[in-house]
């Protein structure tokens, strides 16, 4: 018998957000850069802020972007998988009540001897 009653996570989703950066292992990939799409869902109780319509009691989806286009503009990672890791750290930093978050980088035009999409997703939960 299951005791007590599991708690159920609401989601937020930003998808695609644009960015025309430079990361990669390859040294021309971060002189000419290229287009990255990011995408994340973040789970939290979102019932205080439906009920509320208070800014306060969710995440500010701005403050969202800021965050990723900060990380993703300002540096230059030879991995997209150190990119997400970076981008899901600073969100459940800044957000508290967020309860876990899942973040999803693409690279529509991975190098190689024929170009490809490649995308990474992690999910990491509030400590």
């Amino acid at each position: 018998m299951i005791k007590g009653k599991a708690k159920i996570m609401d989601k937020i989703y930003l998808n695609d957000l644009e960015f025309y950066a430079y990361h990669g292992v390859f040294d021309f990939e971060k002189e000419e850069g290229q287009t990255f799409f990011v995408s994340l869902v973040l789970e939290m109780d979102l019932a205080p802020a439906g009920t509320s319509d208070d800014l306060n009691q969710t995440a500010n989806y701005g403050t969202i972007y800021d965050i990723v286009a900060e990380i993703t503009l300002s540096h230059k990672y030879d991995l997209i998988e150190t990119l997400a890791e970076r981008i899901a750290a600073a969100v459940l930093e800044e957000f508290p009540k967020v309860a876990a978050v899942t973040v999803r980088v693409d690279k529509p035009k991975a190098p190689g001897s024929v170009k490809f999409h490649a995308a990474v997703e992690i999910r990491r939960e509030q400590s």
